[in-house]
């Protein structure tokens, strides 16, 4: 199998270990066999069933089948540094609007739905363990007949979630299994917790912009000159060719460092009045790929995405 580029910034124990062939429930989600003091499956909001990763160092992740969406990440202390929206729907068809939800195969309005299908379909467990008391999982997701009426190719995404004491990292591969090229962009759509009154974001200084308020489908261009980004009114803006180390002050006391190895792009969103139940509370800062991962067949794609506290 061809690699068109591999990431590795993160700790080779944690990255490399041996998959494990799964079961398929009569369910129809697929279920490794699992660490049952640190890894459970259990039934989520709307029946929906969701991973959670518990460390023996204290911290604790949720991850929703549905979408392979992460919706928690409780550091030691027992705070959530993910956000969930309170107008979130848990029923197995909307995407779960929070955590991290996947961009796939397209990133914002395109050619198909809005941000893909990945975070509409149901995922499976493909392998699971635990390393010096931290549980890694790992998810997949293939193409069928909803994706396929879509996007017309074969595939195949492995998402695995490592989660450390002071840290939540994934790594997403996808690798096209089909007998023609294709190509997609992607994003993590994440959600913090935050009083975006007092966020910010360093890390961004020097990017090109492209500014999509106040018309996303003509942004504008530009250059960022800030050193700390805010989040003043409405704010949706994409940062090409972004530091693979962003830092996001939640203005609720914390520091997340937000590293990547091979998203090469970041997205700053917050709704502000246009979602006035809940804008105060959150603020997104997405890793992205913006422009098209070309993989012929046999070859992958794989990025990391590591966000830790002091």
């Amino acid at each position: 199998m061809a690699t068109v580029t591999m990431a590795s910034s993160l700790p080779t124990n944690l990255t490399s270990f041996k998959f494990r062939r799964s079961n398929r429930s009569s369910s129809g989600v697929a279920f490794a066999s699992l660490s049952q003091e640190t890894i459970k499956i259990t039934e989520g909001a709307g029946n929906l069933p969701k991973v959670v990763l518990t460390s023996t160092h204290g911290s604790e992740a949720e991850i929703f089948l549905f979408g392979g969406c992460v919706t928690s990440w409780k550091v030691p202390s027992g705070k959530d540094l993910l956000f969930v929206r309170p107008d979130a729907v848990f029923n197995g068809k909307k995407p779960i609007s929070g955590g991290i939800p996947h961009c796939f195969p397209q990133f914002g309005p395109g050619a198909i739905q809005q941000h893909g299908f990945a975070r509409n379909m149901n995922w499976s467990v493909l392998d699971s363990e635990t390393i010096e008391g931290n549980p890694v999982v790992t998810l997949e997701l293939k193409d069928d007949a909803y994706s396929r009426s879509m996007w017309d190719f074969s595939f195949q995404a492995l998402y695995k979630v490592i989660l450390n004491s002071k840290s939540l990292s994934t790594v997403l591969t996808v690798t096209n299994t089909d007998t023609k090229a294709f190509s997609f962009n992607t994003a993590l759509h994440t959600y913090f917790s935050a009083s975006v009154t007092g966020a910010s974001v360093k890390g961004l200084l020097g990017c090109k912009t492209l500014n999509k308020h106040p018309d996303p489908k003509n942004p504008l261009e530009g250059k960022e000159e800030r050193e700390v980004v805010s989040f003043p009114g409405f704010v949706d803006c994409v940062y090409l060719n972004a530091s693979n180390e962003l830092q996001l002050d939640n203005g609720l006391g914390d520091v997340i460092s937000i590293k990547n190895a091979n998203w090469t792009d970041a997205v700053l969103w917050n709704p502000h009045l246009t979602m006035e139940a809940c804008y105060k509370d959150f603020v997104c800062v997405e890793n992205a790929k913006i422009g098209d991962v070309q993989l012929q067949p046999d070859q992958s794609w794989v990025a990391e995405q590591h966000l830790s506290i002091a």
